[in-house]
């Protein structure tokens, strides 16, 4: 049976700002105070799945036993067609450099290896982002959403975070780079795998 999320203080399992605030936003309407891990001094536990899955409950199940209360943690990434749905679980590394992550380095290796690949346009992709809500006990509730789509050149947009400007939702004519906070909220693969976090972990919406 569904757990109920019954507290009012909650972990958020990041140390992406742009992820800490979105998930802010989302749960702002149901009076639940966030702090993130890194607010916290807590370090970032090794990603070892090969799943969003495996990797949204290493990330929430450590920090919920760091801190002593429930923690969420969200494992994304973008899945280009393409390229056999890569980079997929392995989006941030994607990013890394020697002096940190550089999403432009990023996006500019994934359409280079379109590229290369001779991809056919559209370039079909999804984000996709796995919640994971753990309890100091062991427990935890597992939800994946998805924002379906296609990744385009150049990136568009300074808004957003990630990949957000060369991804372009379906149906839509503004990249997650462009849209406005709320826009995108309203039909994210963050906020797909919100709404059913709420429906089953708090009961319904704000």
């Amino acid at each position: 049976m569904t757990r109920a999320f019954g507290g009012r203080r909650l972990v958020v399992a990041s140390h992406n700002k742009g992820k800490v605030r979105e998930i802010g936003d989302l749960l702002g309407p149901f009076g639940v105070e966030t702090v993130s891990v890194a607010e916290l001094g807590l370090p970032e536990p090794d990603e070892t799945g090969t799943t969003f899955e495996e990797n949204a409950r290493i990330k929430s199940h450590a920090a919920a036993q760091a801190s002593g209360l429930p923690a969420l943690s969200d494992d994304s990434g973008i899945e280009i067609d393409g390229l056999d749905g890569a980079p997929g679980v392995y989006t941030a590394n994607w990013a890394e450099t020697p002096s940190g992550r550089d999403y432009g380095a990023a996006m500019k290796k994934a359409h280079d290896a379109l590229l290369a690949k001779g991809a056919a346009r559209p370039w079909r992709a999804r984000f996709v982002c796995v919640l994971s809500l753990a309890w100091p006990d062991g427990h935890d509730e597992t939800f994946r959403g998805r924002a379906e789509g296609q990744v385009i050149w150049p990136p568009r947009g300074a808004r957003g975070f990630g990949y957000d400007p060369m991804f372009l939702p379906e149906r839509g004519e503004l990249t997650f780079g462009e849209m406005e906070p709320a826009a995108k909220h309203a039909i994210s693969h963050r906020a797909d795998a919100f709404r059913q976090l709420v429906a089953a972990c708090f009961g319904a919406q704000p």
